[in-house]
């Protein structure tokens, strides 16, 4: 691996990726990258502790033997996940194995040099401390089950919130979505009902009391309530700021760790000091609150309380606005109130809906909001990027008609330029067959007129008032909180020489300025700043994916390769380009467009970025799992009207890589 290319995989792995420029030196220093074979171990059971693993691509087994020396497969590791801490952390000797079970590509930190990259860059040390308490298991109570449990509490500053049904749909969607064991712990006082057993048809449920004096030294078997939909149930009572009652729930909670991947606590919605404690013991806490402005603001005094009266740590608070009320003001106005980021928000559903709709009625959209939300939870998002192309990039439509077709699920998108538009235009709800007929405007190479409003060329030849029509026209008023899936339009800022993520405000804008060429666009002015093509940074934008967590990553490069544009270049440098041949055929548009132009220079503007993009592009495709690249000979930039068959190649690239997405997805 060169050494550029080495650097450039560092910076963007998540773990690292909030480090500065002296910090990812010292990474860059103290590690190396380790290419393991199929079948090879990494460290065994029992074995001394020996360094800090990353995986960058591939796929790592984790397994542990029992008294009678039987294999127990614990876990399976994908790109971005990391191990080999405990036995670094506490100096003990590995209680796992470790093997690649297919090719990997591991960044390894030696023993020898962890210690001292935690000594120059000490908030890691916080960071790992964190993971390191949801692998740490009791290891006297029974053999470990799992690698790593993850503890969720569900709560709410108000009763009628929601969060019972979202706790039990959360619960049947990690289950769903991960594969993994899930428990949910229903938690109330006394004097309530437990409703989560008729929810999951459990008959006569044993509720357990937290305040009883009774000592626990193993799991009450007979309360763990088994579901005949893949997910267990274990009711409690509590009484209110008991001490007891706290212990008990944490030796419970011990012992649990050791049989679910996911535990998920159901609290009653009250601040005392049981139910704070309770949800210090969370990885994280899903506080709910629907949009309307008073519950709004309680939420806000709740989220500020548990940071500066309770010391909680911000990162493990996210809020989730459900929309069972009936929203009386913008988004933006709630974020004011709310004063924090909204980590999600699930759509009302109709008052006589099933309980179970995750089960029942798993295409509506509140099913689809918390089945992403599970996913990010479970590490298992799926991320689809679309790079850039003017007219090769109506190849992403051949993509997307086989993403509907074959029901692969994408929890996240993100373009350059074309690729912005198409996925915009994706995320809003339009399906590829709408996206093509929008193409139809092109049926002719005359139409292409249609975007041409030329300018005096001082910041560029166009100055982009018809593309902006042609935007508000198919995207209207929408903004990134109208999409039904998260987007990330990227562009290029011209001062800060910098990229630009933008996920929030009007679609339309953002496009703008995602799709301004240099040189031949104007540069859009984007709220106080000046932004061109995203293209120019971030032609095929893995990176923001990466950084958002994304695991699962498949991208869609139509750029032609660096010895394609070279030739197309030379050809249009000696003036016999492929864009000449194409006057020949249809003399008259193209030929004018060119003369405009002086012979050809939009031509040489565009394949010179390309020379350029390719190489960036390459370099971002290696940190997507799946890179389809369609087969665009014989196709022109600039030929809209062969939107269809542009299409087709997309298509037939992405059913030739079926195999692989659906193996990608189901991992």
């Amino acid at each position: 691996m060169e050494p550029k290319d080495k650097e450039f995989i560092i910076k963007e792995l998540p773990f690292f990726s909030g480090l500065g420029k002296a910090e990812l030196a010292v990474i860059y220093a103290k590690s190396r990258i380790v290419e393991y074979r199929k079948g090879r171990i990494i460290y065994e059971e029992g074995s001394a502790p020996s360094g800090f693993y990353y995986i960058i691509s591939g796929r790592v087994q984790i397994y542990a033997k029992d008294k009678d020396g039987k294999q127990s497969i614990l876990e399976y590791l994908h790109r971005g996940k990391y191990f080999g801490i405990i036995s670094l952390l506490t100096n003990e000797t590995h209680s796992v194995t470790s093997v690649a079970i297919n090719d990997c590509s591991i960044l390894v930190i030696d023993k020898e040099d962890f210690d001292s990259v935690l000594e120059g860059i000490p908030h890691l040390a916080v960071d790992l401390s964190r993971t390191l308490s949801r692998r740490l298991k009791r290891k006297d109570v029974h053999q470990k089950k799992i690698f790593e449990s993850t503890v969720i509490s569900v709560f709410s500053s108000y009763a009628q919130a929601g969060k019972t049904i979202y706790a039990l749909n959360l619960g049947l969607s990690l289950n769903r979505e991960t594969h993994k064991s899930a428990i949910i712990l229903d938690i109330l006082s006394k004097e309530k009902i437990h409703t989560l057993p008729d929810k999951l048809e459990i008959q006569q449920p044993p509720i357990f009391d937290l305040s009883s004096s009774e000592e626990i030294y193993a799991l009450p078997k007979d309360f763990v309530l088994r579901s005949s939909f893949g997910i267990d149930l274990f009711c409690f009572y509590y009484e209110e700021n008991n001490d007891a009652c706290l212990k008990r729930l944490i030796e419970i909670l011990s012992i649990l760790v050791n049989d679910y991947h996911y535990i998920l606590l159901d609290l009653p919605a009250a601040m005392d000091q049981s139910i704070i404690s309770m949800l210090n013991q969370s990885d994280f806490i899903h506080i709910l609150s629907s949009p309307d402005p008073v519950d709004l603001k309680r939420t806000n005094n709740l989220v500020s309380r548990l940071k500066t009266d309770f010391n909680f740590d911000p990162q493990k608070i996210k809020t989730i606005v459900n929309e069972y009320k009936l929203a009386r003001i913008n988004y933006s106005d709630q974020l004011e109130i709310l004063g924090q980021d909204i980590f999600a928000t699930i759509p009302k559903i109709e008052f006589n809906a099933p309980a179970r709709l995750i089960i029942d009625e798993p295409d509506c959209e509140y099913s689809k909001a918390v089945r992403r939300i599970a996913r990010h939870l479970g590490d298992c998002l799926v991320g689809l990027v679309l790079g850039v192309g003017v007219g090769y990039g109506f190849c992403h439509v051949g993509v997307l008609k086989v993403i509907e077709e074959e029901k692969i699920p994408i929890d996240v998108i993100a373009g350059s330029s074309i690729g912005a538009l198409i996925a915009s235009l994706w995320a809003i709800g339009k399906n590829s067959r709408e996206i093509l007929e929008i193409t139809r405007e092109f049926r002719e190479p005359k139409h292409i007129w249609g975007l041409v409003d030329i300018t005096f060329p001082r910041l560029g030849f166009l100055k982009g008032n018809k593309l902006y029509r042609f935007l508000k026209k198919h995207l209207g008023d929408k903004t990134f909180y109208d999409v039904k899936l998260p987007l990330k339009v990227i562009a290029s800022d011209v001062h800060r020489k910098e990229p630009k993520i933008l996920d929030k405000g009007p679609l339309v804008d953002a496009i703008m300025a995602s799709c301004s060429m240099p040189g031949v666009f104007t540069p859009f002015k984007f709220r106080e700043e000046i932004l061109f093509d995203g293209g120019v940074t971030y032609p095929l934008p893995t990176e923001p994916l990466m950084q958002m967590g994304v695991k699962k990553i498949i991208a869609v490069n139509v750029t032609p390769s660096r010895e394609d544009i070279l030739k197309q270049l030379k050809k249009l440098k000696e003036g016999v380009s492929s864009g000449n041949a194409v006057e020949k055929k249809r003399p008259g548009f193209l030929a004018r467009f060119k003369r405009l132009f002086s012979l050809n220079i939009v031509d040489i503007i565009f394949s010179s970025v390309e020379v350029l993009q390719s190489e960036v592009a390459r370099r971002e495709g290696e940190l997507a799992d799946i890179v389809l690249h369609p087969d665009t000979a014989g196709l022109f930039w600039l030929e809209l009207h062969r939107a269809d068959e542009f299409a087709k190649r997309g298509e037939a690239e992405a059913r030739k890589h079926l195999n692989e997405i659906r193996r990608l997805i189901n991992e």
